[in-house]
């Protein structure tokens, strides 16, 4: 296949993880709890697949698609009926070439998700700050009041701000899985445009929240 591929063992979810989003998980499966202490004792991740086909999460006949995030843990707490509980935040994407079984869950041996480069070119640059101007928006428009100070640091990284962005948008998981599997930023971006200003647009039609407080680095910082 070209290159070595890495061992993961697997999560399937009716969730699509992205690159930057964080996701809280409880984890009652024995095989999955297995699974999870291992990877806090070695400090390891494991990937968040969306489920193709099965019922359940513990379906052991699950078939997951094959593009997923790996998942960092961040933090994790032990409940009384021995659950887990955890966060974990999305970090690379990669692509599953082979399953397999262990201990009851599955295992991918994956490769990663390779972006093609972002040039500094003039359409790109407009793609950016569209998109900027159409988040600007709806965050003003759901958070706007007089007595709330607005500010967003954007990353400079434009594929951390197309997933970021992604996050924030209202999706179907199948119109998510789609976003985590396109590997041009300046295609997820014309994609995500469109739904950050119609979401913009109906975000204005609606009453803002009266909040008080500031906001100051709301989000994308690197």
């Amino acid at each position: 296949m070209g290159r070595d591929l890495e061992e993961m063992p697997l999560f399937p979810l009716h969730a699509v993880l992205l690159p930057y989003q964080a996701i809280p998980l409880h984890v009652f499966e024995d095989r999955y709890r297995r699974m999870i202490r291992r990877c806090i004792e070695e400090d390891r991740s494991f990937g968040v697949v969306l489920i193709r086909e099965g019922d359940e999460v513990g379906d052991p006949e699950v078939t997951p698609y094959m593009v997923g995030t790996s998942a960092r843990i961040l933090e994790h707490s032990t409940l009384p009926d021995g659950g887990l509980h955890l966060t974990a935040l999305g970090e690379r994407r990669f692509r599953i070439r082979k399953l397999e079984q262990s201990d009851g869950h599955l295992v991918g041996f994956v490769e990663p998700i390779v972006e093609l480069e972002w040039d500094e070119t003039p359409e790109h640059e407009t793609l950016i700050e569209r998109a900027k101007d159409a988040f600007g928006l709806q965050i003003s428009a759901l958070f706007g009041h007089k007595n709330v100070n607005l500010k967003i640091n954007y990353t400079d990284d434009p594929v951390a701000l197309s997933f970021a962005m992604a996050g924030c948008i209202h999706l179907s998981l199948l119109e998510k899985q789609h976003l985590l599997e396109i590997t041009d930023t300046a295609e997820r971006m014309r994609e995500i445009i469109p739904l950050l200003e119609t979401q913009a647009v109906e975000a204005m039609t609606t009453a803002p929240r009266s909040i008080e407080g500031d906001f100051d680095q709301f989000l994308f910082r690197n």
